[in-house]
């Protein structure tokens, strides 16, 4: 029998008012059950808001550098526990282990960096034109912030939003994605025992329709983060907007790396695998779309055949590339796998779920490439979120440039190129939120801005570094003559 979570309101863990629970079963072996969760209803969501509500005015008065020790304490016990915490992110994301590890200590460095910062807020002094007058700013936090995460980075999507809206006195409710919420409830388990007061935090899991309909819409409610599908995030965007939210949401991508004519095809391979089939594909900054010049077409898709036939696929826990989160995800991605080859695309490697007693029973699929793929087909224009990458023949630099900018989303893009020129017109004119040059579309820094262009984010506020605390305070301005 798998452990059964709670809740995290108001200082307590507590069970949802129905009793039902959400079973999370490991994606690697769908057979074994790995937790069991609260099915939280509306009026659970309800009871956190009201919690963080009545908790927000003590926590905004809390001086900075108390904050931020919090926040340190609780980074510290995330250090402790994380061979614990990435064995959890294996069993219910899937990721491969190396991976995990990785993002757990992605989440350490956050709640360290954060806390570090919560010191510096304040505001800023200005000269006054009249005398005998002081003229400054203070920065103060929003209120209460809901934040809605997903299922793909289950630790550090949460850390990278709940560190800076603590870090700036905000009260927080938290609806972890349903697929993997262990790792996320490990957080306020963190913060709790580092100290933060009851109330400032609440965790609730539960579906989208329940817990975060009612984050979204409750009065007390002052600002949202939602990291997710664009669909949803839309969808997202104007309820909270209509209820007179402060909304922040990242969303999709469809994200390209040019290859140049003068690009090594070798490091271009070695740059879109890591890109492509890292995260088993599943992340929204994942490179899909290989645009290559002609030069270099034939031995760059041999190289990245090769790389792709070589991954060792299989449970998270020992292998390269792991699973899948969900029969419905491995399901999709099929899907456009079937949908490539009927548009006409042609498959050169991988494109089946492999063989294999370690890979018989979990949502596994191969690292899949197609080659003769055309920029109208549904293959380089839908986000995929799984290891297929689409790769386009142009004849030159401007085709390639376009071809990039030719989709909906406009996250993260790369390019390969050994041209100086090149290089800066396609940080210039790509139309992505993140520009990488020689370098995967995967990956980011904690201190920089994160968020995209057109349909892969509100274009509102920025996540992470400065600009992530911007989304969670509000400027007064104060005029104090003597």
């Amino acid at each position: 029998m798998s452990k059964t979570t709670y809740n995290y309101v108001n200082g307590e863990w507590i069970e949802s008012e129905s009793g039902d629970t959400i079973e999370v079963e490991n994606p690697a072996n769908p057979n074994e059950a790995v937790g069991r969760y609260q099915s939280s209803s509306a009026t659970d969501a309800t009871a956190a808001v009201e919690a963080a509500a009545a908790a927000a005015d003590d926590w905004a008065s809390t001086p900075g550098p108390e904050r931020g020790r919090i926040l340190r304490a609780a980074g510290t016990l995330l250090e402790e526990r994380k061979d614990e915490l990435t064995d959890v992110l294996v069993a219910e994301e899937g990721k491969a282990h190396a991976e995990a590890g990785g993002e757990v200590q992605r989440a350490i460095d956050i709640f360290h960096y954060f806390a570090g910062k919560a010191a510096d807020l304040g505001g800023t002094m200005k000269s006054p034109s009249a005398p005998n007058q002081n003229l400054y700013t203070r920065t103060e936090p929003v209120g209460v912030a809901a934040l809605i995460t997903p299922w793909n980075y289950p630790i550090a999507i949460p850390a990278w939003k709940l560190a800076p809206a603590l870090a700036t006195g905000n009260a927080v409710v938290l609806k972890p994605a349903s697929a993997a919420p262990g790792v996320a409830i490990e957080l306020a388990r963190a913060l709790d025992e580092a100290g933060l007061p009851d109330g400032v935090l609440n965790v609730v899991t539960g579906s989208g329709s329940a817990v975060g309909t009612e984050f979204i819409e409750h009065d007390a409610v002052d600002a949202v983060s939602f990291t997710g599908s664009s669909e949803v995030g839309e969808m997202v965007y104007d309820r909270a907007t209509d209820a007179g939210k402060r909304v922040q949401t990242e969303l999709g991508g469809k994200n390209p790396t040019v290859v140049a004519a003068s690009a090594d095809p070798a490091e271009a391979a070695d740059i879109v695998a890591g890109g492509g089939f890292g995260t088993t594909g599943q992340s929204c900054t994942a490179c899909s779309r290989a645009i290559v010049h002609e030069d270099v077409y034939d031995e760059f898709v041999a190289e990245l055949v090769d790389r792709a036939e070589s991954i060792d696929v299989g449970p998270g826990a020992d292998h390269e590339m792991g699973p899948q989160v969900s029969e419905s995800e491995l399901e999709s991605t099929l899907d456009y796998i079937e949908i490539a080859e009927n548009e006409g695309a042609t498959l050169a490697a991988g494109g089946n779920t492999p063989d294999g007693e370690a890979v018989e029973t979990g949502y596994f699929v191969e690292p899949t490439v197609f080659t003769d793929v055309d920029s109208e087909m549904r293959i380089a224009q839908e986000e995929v979120f799984g290891p297929v990458v689409a790769v386009i023949k142009v004849s030159d630099f401007d085709e390639g440039l376009h071809v990039a900018n030719d989709v909906h989303y406009g996250l993260s893009a790369s390019i390969v190129t050994d041209d100086h020129t090149e290089a800066n017109r396609f940080i210039d004119e790509v139309e992505a939120g993140v520009v990488k040059v020689n370098d995967k579309t995967t990956g980011l820094e904690l201190h920089v801005p994160f968020g995209g262009f057109k349909r892969s984010s509100s274009e509102t506020w920025r996540e992470q570094g400065d600009e992530g605390l911007e989304f969670y305070t509000i400027e007064k301005t104060v005029y104090d003559s003597y």
